[in-house]
């Protein structure tokens, strides 16, 4: 059975579940940050789900990436699956701005968290959720 790691719950807000994905919200309003993380017990890595399984996590992230810069208008997607800290696989979708403070650095371990407040939680998850829609 799925259970989401931890570290993940405590850092992230549900936005939806997918075929395949479970999408969170990073709570960090510095950026648009999303993760998909797919609702598959004991998978660490990409090459271990199903084939099927992993064109599913490509068509979300795919449609998930085509949104974020559709909406957010960002200079550059960074995408990736570190797992360093968080063996679960999960694929961060982080928009970046030449503007924001800590490009061209990464953002893992740079960017100081700024939560959302109630109110920006709610809208930014509307639009995350209607941006998966279209």
């Amino acid at each position: 059975m799925f259970k989401l790691h931890p570290q993940l719950a405590a850092d992230t807000l549900e936005v939806i579940s997918l075929s395949l994905s479970k999408v969170l919200l990073m709570n960090n309003a510095t950026l648009p940050w999303v993760i998909l993380v797919p609702q598959r017990e004991g998978i660490r890595e990409w090459y271990e789900l199903e084939p099927r399984d992993q064109r599913e996590l490509h068509a979300e992230s795919m449609r998930l990436s085509a949104g974020l810069m559709r909406e957010f208008n960002g200079d550059k997607l960074n995408t990736g699956a570190l797992g360093n800290l968080v063996p679960q696989l999960h694929l961060h979708h982080v928009v970046r701005y030449e503007s924001d403070p800590v490009w061209p650095s990464p953002v893992w371990g740079k960017l100081e968290a700024q939560p959302y407040t109630q109110e920006q939680a709610q809208s930014r998850l509307d639009q995350i959720r209607h941006l998966i829609s279209i």
